[in-house]
């Protein structure tokens, strides 16, 4: 009898071990589009339903995923986005060994038909086996991933081609704080306290309803031109511990990563 409970009892810890580390090891934010670890490589996913599907879209892959008997899981290689000329509308034509595809991304709000969710962007799918006569044509929502290299406080070094100091501002440097998951940021404009939003997509990067505390500012404070060149943003990059961020004209504003 005791032998019995002895076994019986080894078999309740190691039962216990077992699920425990599968908590453990199972601990990940996911989304419906996916994980962080597929928000860090690509740079746009989507999904949609009946039948369910989704999109990944990175700088080296795009991968399709669904659950129609033949197109599980088709991987193609990266291509550069067709633009339109008069919307916000990006297409895709890709092909691999066995099937051909045609991505459309459209700027439009997308609720999710089963969540409800609402997503910026929608997203239509034509894809075929190549011994398919038919396209199969497929709708859902999608979304950009910014990227997670700008969430972080940057403290301003150069504005406009020059290097600042503090005595070109009220009372220190002005700083941003980037939410990259909320698409919003909070900081200093070298006077006032500021906040807003970014817009953000491949390759475009924008800072957008701004908005500032009312504070009087000292003569020659400099605050203005930084947020006026922080509303110039277009384009952004990452190097050496540096935000660089600019515009067709050139580097605008040059930040500092601090933690």
């Amino acid at each position: 009898m005791k032998n019995l409970l002895s076994l019986l009892l080894l078999f309740s810890l190691i039962g216990c071990k077992s699920t425990a580390g599968k908590t453990s090891d199972n601990k990940q934010t996911t989304s419906e589009y996916g994980t962080q670890e597929d928000e860090m490589k690509y740079f746009f996913t989507g999904t949609g339903n009946e039948p369910f599907w989704g999109i990944k879209i990175g700088n080296e892959e795009i991968v399709f995923t669904s659950l129609i008997p033949g197109k599980e899981k088709l991987v193609f290689p990266a291509v550069e986005a067709i633009k339109a000329m008069d919307a916000n509308v990006k297409m895709y034509k890709v092909s691999n060994e066995t099937s051909t595809a045609t991505i459309t991304i459209q700027q439009l709000e997308c609720q999710n038909s089963m969540s409800g969710a609402i997503s910026p962007y929608s997203v239509k799918v034509e894809i075929k086996n190549n011994s398919e006569l038919e396209l199969k044509k497929l709708s859902g929502c999608g979304k950009y991933n910014t990227d997670y290299r700008l969430h972080d406080i940057w403290v301003l070094e150069e504005l406009n081609g020059y290097k600042v100091f503090a005595t070109d501002f009220q009372k220190e440097m002005p700083r941003i704080e980037i939410n990259s998951t909320e698409n919003r940021f909070s900081g200093y404009g070298g006077c006032n306290a500021i906040s807003g939003s970014i817009f953000y997509e491949k390759d475009l990067l924008r800072f957008t309803k701004v908005i500032s505390t009312l504070m009087a500012c000292s003569p020659g404070n400099k605050e203005g031109e930084f947020t006026k060149a922080l509303q110039s943003t277009t384009t952004y990059s990452i190097e050496n511990n540096r935000l660089t961020l600019s515009n067709p004209s050139g580097k605008l504003l040059i930040f500092k990563k601090v933690d």
